[in-house]
């Protein structure tokens, strides 16, 4: 990872840049956790998405107990979109009664350009009505990317992303269309007063910083910005830009925001490079000065909490407590 730009110069912020005046502080910030260790699909090969509500209780159970008092029903876990209107006042009671909101909902690896145009048109309807349902679950905000499906060699890796996986095209059409259709989303996010925060992944058209600020001014709408998920970049086995420098290119232009860290060592003399995840403030990312970055330009969006293997919900606690330790009082 190279060393950070000296003397940066600061990147101009324009309509999709986060300019409000902020409205939360250390003790009130909407930090959401991630539903990301649940699987959709439990052991016994049933689905989540039709569990009685005794399961989803279980985990949102201890989501509450891990100390969140905010949510995220990420759909790698349970699609609250695809819920029957019953259903959907069935787990937001749940949460209601378990002291939890849902700020924003994240979607996951339902690329509106997905290689299979079925699948792009499926996934482009699925997050239509997932703005829908937003303001019903008391959302802001929607994460949406690029990511597709893993595959077979990343399944079996222990860490997913050190196998090779899609690339986005370098193709004109498809990146016009890319933006086409995520300005669709923004004009239906802006009708009910939701906003669009998209993900930064690798090898997609949000897989480096510079690419993340060229699609957000081409998409140019003010409902939507990107998630400045950092940590999925800086935990790749490869050459990455440094995360200080990115986040100079990135900080105007920030909405809903998924955090995480990893510990980041390379080796100059052989080229190895090798990480792992950690708790937000011992990883390689310093989310005291990429925050600070953020928030002079005036973030005021809520965070999602994640982290991957072994407890990922107690870290993700770990790493709810450090951010209130360091937003702004």
């Amino acid at each position: 990872m190279s060393a950070p730009v000296e003397n940066a110069p600061t990147p101009r912020s324009t309509a999709t840049g986060n300019k409000s005046e902020n409205r939360y502080n250390a003790k009130n910030w909407p930090i959401a956790a991630a539903m990301i260790q649940y699987p959709a699909i439990l052991a016994d090969g049933s689905s989540v998405q039709d569990q009685p509500t005794e399961g989803w209780a279980k985990a949102i159970s201890e989501v509450s107990r891990a100390g969140f008092t905010e949510i995220d029903p990420t759909d790698s876990w349970l699609r609250v979109a695809d819920l029957t209107p019953a259903r959907r006042r069935e787990f937001l009671a749940l949460c209601t009664n378990a002291g939890l909101t849902i700020p924003a909902i994240s979607t996951s690896r339902r690329s509106v350009i997905d290689p299979d145009p079925a699948k792009a048109d499926a996934y482009l309807a699925y997050i239509h009505r997932v703005i829908d349902v937003a303001p019903e679950m008391g959302a802001s905000e929607i994460a949406v990317g690029f990511a597709t499906a893993l595959n077979d060699a990343q399944k079996k890796a222990l860490w997913f992303w050190t196998a090779q996986g899609h690339r986005d095209p370098e193709d004109k059409a498809v990146w016009q269309k890319a933006v086409s259709r995520i300005r669709e989303l923004a004009d239906h996010a802006a009708s009910v007063g939701v906003t669009l925060s998209l993900e930064m992944y690798e090898d997609t058209y949000l897989g480096t910083a510079d690419s993340s600020v060229r699609f957000i001014q081409d998409v140019d709408h003010p409902a939507c910005g990107i998630n400045a998920d950092i940590g999925n970049l800086v935990r790749l086995h490869r050459p990455v830009e440094h995360w200080h420098s990115m986040m100079v290119k990135l900080a105007p232009y920030l909405r809903y925001w998924h955090v995480k860290n990893y510990l980041r060592t390379e080796d100059a003399t052989t080229g190895m490079i090798v990480t792992a995840p950690a708790p937000m403030e011992q990883g390689v990312i310093s989310y005291r000065a990429a925050i600070a970055m953020a928030l002079e330009y005036g973030y005021s969006s809520p965070f999602l909490v994640e982290h991957y293997g072994g407890d990922g919900l107690s870290v993700a606690a770990r790493n709810r407590d450090y951010l209130r330790q360091i937003l702004p009082l």
